[in-house]
């Protein structure tokens, strides 16, 4: 037993049991963050559902919309997606843009030969029921998965539409506040002296100020325009 153990030793020391270069596996550091935060549970899972419901968000307009995917009508295919089109174009009376909510527009669109694809919900962020029998606000129910807020807009709709431009708004302003910061710090410490003491001050007087009321004076300075509604 000591003669075997003396003899790996012997070898070990010799080199003669390393492995073969690039046989054993390196792992880089972000990859090493990774396997660590994939190990917490919780925080795994609330980045998965987190990216699940921003995606489902980017592609609201493919199942959240008043208009629909495809249309065909007397023989010819529409996108209402990505074009306007007139009444007119659907035996309407006007040139104004066509109300696919219309029960006179979805009637053209059931007759024989005629199709229209429209996304699971049929509601914008900013539709107005103009056709529902309902009270608003109103509950629940099979046309409004979430009922409607005081003037008939979908809530559900809202909900996707505002958590995109949550988001997008957030890491945009995540992004621009890493390089100003970036730029101000390779700034204060190229310069030194003067410079890099103004600019810590300036920095420690702007974290000292309470951020609900800075959005305050923002809210008050800057017309909404993401969203209106």
């Amino acid at each position: 037993m000591n003669r075997a153990a003396s003899s790996r030793s012997q070898r070990r020391a010799n080199g003669s049991d390393a492995q073969p270069l690039g046989v054993e596996k390196s792992v880089s550091p972000g990859r090493r963050v990774w396997l660590r935060f994939k190990r917490n549970r919780l925080g795994y899972w609330s980045l998965v559902i987190f990216v699940t419901a921003f995606v489902i968000s980017l592609l609201g307009p493919m199942w959240s919309n008043d208009k629909p995917i495809v249309v065909r009508y007397q023989g010819h295919y529409y996108f209402p997606l990505v074009k306007t089109y007139a009444k007119t174009t659907f035996g309407g009376d006007f040139p104004t843009p066509a109300d696919y909510l219309d029960p006179y527009v979805r009637d053209r669109f059931s007759a024989p030969g005629n199709f229209a694809v429209y996304p699971p919900n049929h509601y914008y962020y900013d539709t107005l029921n103009y056709f529902s029998k309902a009270s608003n606000p109103a509950p629940p129910s099979r046309e409004n998965w979430l009922g409607t807020d005081d003037r008939g807009r979908d809530v559900f709709a809202r909900l996707v539409y505002g958590f995109r431009v949550s988001v997008i708004f957030a890491l945009v302003l995540t992004a621009i506040g890493t390089v100003l910061g970036v730029l101000a710090g390779a700034v204060q410490g190229y310069f030194g002296g003067r410079v890099d003491i103004t600019g810590q001050r300036l920095i420690e007087i702007w974290s000292a100020l309470p951020e609900l009321y800075l959005l305050i004076i923002f809210a008050s300075i800057f017309e909404p325009s993401l969203i209106r509604g």
